[in-house]
């Protein structure tokens, strides 16, 4: 007698991100994007790693709801300058402000990760730590760069994997992805734990 063949769980991606959708495609192009609704706003006194992480939970566990047999994705990621939280900037005057706040400085990105198997209930998680030291950026400049590259939902205001690169003195971080919004080398640690075969 033939045991029948255990199907795949669905992958879902609890994010209606662009870039963490163009970052998970480079594992996998077979997954479900799913808008989890999260409130996003800060605890007070909330940690801005303790944040991310809170809020990667929360996405991962909204997107799960109802479904049997999936494992789901949740990231948050949380710019931080001295203690401060950079959110995303939503207008030009706002990035201007916050580029010119970082000038010359070291911002730390904090990117976390939780991957929701509704199989058995399970959360597997990861925090990344990203330091970024901005070389010094003068007015002219980042007027340049916010109206070339409009990075107007990017926390710090900026997009690495384009023309922000060039704003920056040095990157120090384990996973170059997790800038980005998605640390695709915990993710496919996380997945091969969960049964998943990568590559």
């Amino acid at each position: 007698m033939t045991l029948p063949t255990r199907t795949a769980p669905r992958l879902v991606l609890g994010s209606t991100s662009r870039y963490r959708a163009e970052l998970l495609r480079r594992l996998t192009p077979d997954f479900e994007q799913c808008a989890p609704g999260t409130d996003e706003s800060a605890l007070p006194g909330e940690p801005p790693a303790a944040r991310a992480l809170r809020l990667a939970i929360a996405k991962a566990e909204a997107a799960a709801h109802g479904l049997r047999d999936a494992l789901v994705i949740g990231s948050d990621q949380v710019a931080e300058l001295d203690g401060l939280t950079l959110d995303k900037p939503g207008t030009a005057e706002h990035a201007r402000a916050q580029l010119g706040a970082s000038s010359g400085r070291e911002v730390h990105f904090h990117t976390a990760l939780c991957l929701l198997d509704t199989r058995d209930g399970r959360r597997h998680t990861y925090v990344d730590h990203t330091r970024v030291r901005f070389r010094v950026l003068n007015a002219a400049e980042i007027e340049r760069y916010v109206e070339r590259e409009q990075p107007l939902d990017c926390a710090g205001s900026f997009k690495c994997e384009g023309l922000g690169i060039s704003l920056f003195a040095a990157i120090d971080n384990h996973d170059p992805s997790a800038l980005i919004g998605l640390p695709l080398i915990a993710l496919s640690r996380l997945l091969r734990e969960t049964g998943i075969e990568l590559p």
